[in-house]
């Protein structure tokens, strides 16, 4: 059954998943993820596409990008292409390394570009990795708040205001609300332990379920809702562990 075409975008801006194949990762180190962002600026000059967002996850990554000159599936090419004949070269293996179709969707709207530029920022912390989208060094949002390197940041910007400094801080503030964005969700079946919830806990602070329910209920709800936000921790399994029902566990 020949593959359906991909939608074309009427303004030319695509929200891009490149994936590992078998579900392996794509980043053994640090200088693997820098060398993927350096392939991705390289290839900008040539290909012409404008970056707007990107974020580096373990088996998977999104770019936010419109294309320009050459169509985008030509971009992607150059760019899976130079990093996975890099990637064998360093790690003396062969054969692929992304799975062989990327997953993309069409951005017509602002209102979805804002949408998907969120969600991809904000994808280190539903995974667990970060509490605070600042602290994670391999996506864009660092160039949205600082110095913009392969990003350009000023189309997104420019939606907020005109002026710079209050165009910033509507951008953070966007960017750090709670959201349950779904944009080109593909959720694997992921299922976390109760040893893996308990020492989450205890990394947060909490060495036994007694301490948790004994705190102040400001700060209890703050650690409950940093690990319902756990990519496979379930509302069943913290009613179980934490010992409050899952009504209450909801509702936080």
């Amino acid at each position: 059954m020949p593959r359906q075409a991909r939608k074309k975008s009427s303004c030319g801006i695509y929200h891009i998943m490149l994936r590992g194949i078998n579900k392996q990762n794509l980043f053994e180190d640090n200088d693997d993820r820098q060398r993927f962002i350096d392939t991705v600026g390289y290839y900008k000059a040539i290909s012409g596409y404008s970056l707007y967002g990107y974020c580096l996850m373990d088996n998977h990554v999104h770019l936010l990008v419109k294309e320009a000159g050459e169509s985008i599936s030509m971009g992607i090419k150059r760019i899976s292409s130079s990093f996975v004949y890099w990637y064998n070269q360093k790690y003396n293996r062969c054969g692929h390394l992304f799975q062989e179709r990327y997953k993309s969707e069409v951005v017509e709207n602002e209102g979805y570009f804002l949408t998907v530029l969120r969600y991809i920022h904000q994808n280190p912390i539903k995974a667990g990795i970060v509490k605070d989208v600042e602290q994670y060094p391999w996506s864009s949002y660092r160039e949205y708040t600082g110095v913009a390197n392969i990003t350009d940041v000023d189309f997104a910007l420019g939606i907020f205001s005109a002026d710079r400094v209050k165009a910033i801080e509507l951008f953070k503030k966007h960017t750090e609300e709670e959201s349950k964005d779904q944009c080109l969700e593909v959720r694997e079946t992921i299922r976390v332990s109760d040893e893996e919830v308990i020492a989450q806990m205890k990394q947060l602070g909490i060495q036994t379920v007694n301490q948790l329910q004994r705190l102040e209920k400001k700060k209890r709800n703050e650690i409950i809702r940093t690990i319902k936000r756990i990519e496979g921790v379930s509302i069943r399994q913290m009613s179980r562990i934490i010992g409050l029902s899952k009504s209450v566990i909801s509702r936080i």
